[in-house]
């Protein structure tokens, strides 16, 4: 019993900043319909600048997260205008292209100004533990739970209930519509990838907080696609379900079998995803006429 909850204590909260980044990928496929490789290095660049504020310019962790958020935000507007709006009209693949470009060139940019190796920082939750079940279980894991049930709610309410939620959640469904209700799609565009930018920091600070703040963020980020695919590349409830999925079943394969095949599985996930049921479990099912 103690074994299973701390595979629970664990994978949950890895599969809530999986679905906090996840969350990022599936606000700008749904909002531009841009498959995003470089989420993974979103993550990166989000934990780099709250070090950079943080440690480096010494300022207080609340004025340190606002720098974060408002850095995110001009990093994922700057990518839409500079990068990704010049690319409207072309095939899809150009862009896929695209964002693999961005992620190799920001990750060789955080390597350029802060090398490979791991960077200290003060933890930001408490580290101790505590006993659950038989289990003890770090409170920063069962903290980092709470934080992205938090966040995501907040993103939900946002969506559902905000004036410009409402409008993104228009622009997903029909762009010409929504251009002819007064919707400015750039605007939701840039909006999208500000989001994105402000999640993919949130995950990486948390992330960074019970992990080290180095290259390996990357790494994590990359079980995005796992994540996307298995709840549905254009759901938002999907991506928490995913998260939550595949955050279980790799804690659960690396304690119960071997280490080495909890790196792996999420991967044959998506394989088998895509073979059997490829929009995903939430994802729009869409039938096109060729």
């Amino acid at each position: 019993m103690s074994t299973l909850v701390a595979v629970l204590a664990y994978g949950l909260a890895d599969g809530a900043i999986l679905a906090l980044a996840a969350l990022g990928f599936v606000l700008i496929y749904k909002a531009t319909a841009v498959i995003n490789f470089a989420q993974g290095e979103f993550l990166l660049v989000g934990a780099y600048m709250f070090y950079t504020a943080f440690v480096v310019m010494g300022l207080p962790l609340a004025v340190a997260v606002v720098v974060g958020v408002v850095v995110a935000t001009i990093i994922g507007i700057l990518v839409e205008r500079l990068i990704l709006r010049p690319m409207v009209g072309e095939s899809p693949i150009s862009i896929i292209m695209v964002t693999i470009g961005l992620s190799s060139l920001l990750r060789a940019l955080v390597q350029m100004f802060y090398g490979t190796s791991p960077k200290p920082m003060p933890k930001l939750l408490p580290t101790g533990s505590v006993n659950l079940l038989g289990a003890t279980v770090p409170i920063n894991r069962l903290l980092v739970i709470l934080v992205a049930a938090v966040v995501l709610t907040a993103f939900t309410v946002f969506f559902r209930r905000s004036k410009h939620g409402i409008a993104m959640r228009a622009v997903a469904d029909d762009q010409q519509a929504a251009m002819t209700m007064g919707i400015s799609v750039r605007r939701i565009f840039a909006m999208a990838w500000a989001l994105a930018g402000v999640s993919a920091l949130i995950a990486g600070v948390l992330l960074a907080d019970i992990s080290a703040v180095d290259q390996n963020l990357a790494a994590f980020g990359l079980l995005v696609f796992p994540v996307v695919i298995l709840g549905g590349l254009d759901s938002v409830p999907g991506t928490i379900v995913g998260g939550v999925i595949i955050g279980l079943l790799k804690q659960a394969t690396g304690t119960y079998f071997d280490p080495g095949l909890a790196t792996v599985i999420p991967y044959v996930v998506l394989v088998l995803i895509l073979l059997v049921k490829p929009y995903g479990l939430f994802g729009e099912t869409r039938i096109e006429r060729v």
